[in-house]
């Protein structure tokens, strides 16, 4: 009888060890909501974002420059194409980003008519480690189209870069960019030269719940 408890004891130790090996979420997926580990973002869900409180969308002629365009709201949509166990990368569909009350401070524009994203949607893959890379669809660019009013009437811009690339944090569960260079491809002589990119977006959430990267 005794051999038979310890046996029973010896088992069940044994079964609590195993459990404790398993992560609580998922499979400690690379996506989760409720915390970092928490419960695993399902493929198919849509994340979305808008600019972090008190913060900006700014497209300025130079890294270094504060001329240029700057918009009090915007926001993205994506869908999860896929969500693997932490350490891999997790890939999105990106359908939508608006960019609405923007304001330029450019010599001859009087105004900012509207900036569309083009050529969407966009291949969105997040590293384990919080790297964000942003690729467009193949033999295609990251554009944008940008249409000013001037003291000459209206203009349309033309930017586009081969890519982008982004960081998130946990911290307030935010996607950020930094002067992420884009070319005039076309354009009148009042647009600017280049366009530096800069935007952060908090908090991402599933349906209203905060998304953390494992």
């Amino acid at each position: 009888m005794r051999t038979r408890s310890l046996l029973a004891l010896a088992g069940t130790v044994a079964a609590l060890s195993i459990a404790a090996t398993v992560p609580a979420s998922a499979d400690g997926a690379v996506l989760t909501t409720g915390s970092a580990g928490g419960t695993a973002v399902a493929v198919g869900d849509t994340l979305t974002a808008s600019l972090a409180s008190g913060t900006t969308a700014t497209l300025y002629s130079s890294a270094t420059s504060t001329s240029g365009i700057t918009c009090a709201a915007s926001t993205f949509t994506a869908t999860v194409t896929d969500n693997p166990a932490a350490s891999g990368t997790a890939t999105e569909s990106a359908t939508a980003q608006t960019f609405s009350s923007c304001t330029s401070n450019v010599v001859g524009v009087t105004g900012v008519s509207s900036i569309t994203v083009d050529n969407l949607p966009y291949t969105t893959s997040v590293a384990s480690g919080g790297g964000v890379t942003v690729t467009p669809p193949s033999g295609s660019t990251v554009q944008t189209t940008v249409k000013l009013t001037t003291l000459l009437g209206s203009i349309t811009c033309v930017y586009q870069a081969s890519g982008l690339t982004g960081t998130s944090s946990n911290t307030d569960n935010s996607l950020a960019f930094s002067n992420q260079a884009f070319a005039k491809s076309s354009g009148s002589i009042l647009c600017p030269s280049a366009g530096y990119f800069t935007a952060k977006y908090a908090p991402v959430s599933d349906n209203g719940a905060a998304v953390f990267v494992n």
